[in-house]
């Protein structure tokens, strides 16, 4: 009798791990070239491991320039950034959908249409649905234009997920929101084994290097000219050093540089540097966006990962950087927000803005101390366990079961 009891309420506790929530989320969506589309597709793959039953659903805001993407089937709904009408047909859509539970909003500025993105603000108010909102930037110094907006997805989400302590403090101080309703969950990475450097150098064909790397879409603001100009000081002390740059220009920046000068100034310049300094045998770019398996190629394959950014980017994530966390990298890095809150406290190694000498100085002596770079790589490994996507979408399916016993 005692066996069948427990048989029963073992059976019991099995079914509870299979309810799921359906949910729909708005943000733009792979194949379009943006860390908010790849994040989205990281964070939906992983949480569909998990809500199974319900497969997630993608709202997907559409690109601007007139490219035609061909989306993968998760993809119900297009809007298009800058048409009012078709957030209206959503918004009614959604409020029809008996099944759907949650709507999860990812946000960055730039992405929705109307002035600095305010088109959210009138959408969020036809929704009927609860909503979660991922932030992806929170700007230190708004206009009076980004704060509403700010304020008002507070307004109408149930929870706001941020990727930094950081900007807990920020949205209360300076939007003056309730920081009761805001989460804290880390940007996912995937779950990089602990493998050695030289598997990755191997498979590129870098096995006698000393590998530096930065991987983004390039925009002038990344600073790579400022990490260009230290290559020839640790050439010196590091003959056998090379520094790889992966990722193609910024989609939305490249459009501006086409239709001020034609073409791609801002790449010619960083070619023509590498000329000037004749480190052409120190450097290699890698000009296209990568797949996401050549990406952990590059990022494994680096003795040195930097975000030299040259400007306080007010950047509260960087999916870059946290994927060279989640692999263990001696990171190197400008002191943006970020940086600042993931790289302390001896993890990595912060260098001021536009300071091509110090970061020469650090990579040399790092170099030198191979025993306080593994220390590093370690403590920065132990942070990037707790970063697996598996673990982020953990974090936010509990976070929508919260949502939906609070509504």
């Amino acid at each position: 009798m005692t066996d069948d009891i427990n048989n029963v309420s073992a059976k019991c506790k099995l079914n509870n791990l299979t309810s799921c929530i359906n949910v729909l989320y708005i943000s733009t969506y792979i194949p379009r070239k943006c860390g908010l589309a790849t994040f989205t597709k990281d964070l939906t793959n992983a949480i569909n491991l998990i809500n199974p039953l319900a497969l997630a659903k993608i709202a997907a805001i559409d690109t601007v320039n007139g490219e035609k993407l061909k989306y993968p089937h998760e993809v119900k709904y297009k809007i298009r950034q800058n048409e009012w009408e078709d957030y209206q047909k959503i918004a009614e859509v959604i409020n029809k959908d008996n099944n759907l539970e949650i709507v999860c909003l990812q946000h960055e500025f730039g992405i929705y249409g109307g002035e600095s993105g305010n088109y959210i603000i009138n959408f969020l108010d036809l929704i009927n649905k609860p909503i979660v909102t991922t932030l992806h930037t929170v700007i230190q110094k708004p206009d009076e234009n980004q704060k509403k907006i700010i304020q008002k997805i507070f307004d109408r989400s149930k929870y706001v997920v941020v990727m930094a302590e950081a900007a807990v403090g920020v949205l209360g101080k300076v939007y003056n929101v309730d920081t009761d309703k805001i989460a804290m969950i880390h940007h996912g990475v995937p779950d990089f084994p602990k493998l050695d450097t030289f598997h990755y150098k191997k498979l590129l064909r870098l096995k006698r290097k000393i590998v530096m790397v930065s991987a983004n879409l390039l925009s002038e603001w990344k600073g790579i000219e400022y990490a260009l100009a230290a290559v020839p000081k640790i050439c010196k002390k590091i003959p056998n050093f090379i520094y790889l740059i992966v990722g193609q220009t910024h989609p939305s920046y490249l459009k501006e540089l086409i239709k001020q000068y034609g073409r791609d100034v801002y790449r010619e310049k960083l070619l023509d540097m590498v000329k000037k300094l004749k480190i052409q045998r120190h450097v290699r770019f890698i000009n296209k966006y990568v797949s996401l398996t050549k990406l952990i190629h590059y990022i494994g394959a680096a003795d040195f990962y930097i975000t030299p950014y040259s400007i306080d980017s007010q950047q509260t994530t960087s999916g870059a950087l946290a994927y060279a966390i989640g692999a263990g990298k001696l990171c190197i890095s400008t002191p943006y927000v970020y940086a600042k809150e993931m790289l302390g406290k001896s993890k990595g190694i912060l260098v001021p803005f536009k300071d091509s000498s110090a970061i020469s100085s650090e990579v040399v002596e790092i170099y030198n101390k191979p025993k306080e770079k593994a220390k590093r790589e370690a403590l920065t490994y132990e942070i990037g366990r707790t970063m697996t996507w598996i673990n982020v979408a953990h974090l936010y399916f509990h976070l929508f079961k919260m949502t939906l016993k609070q509504t």
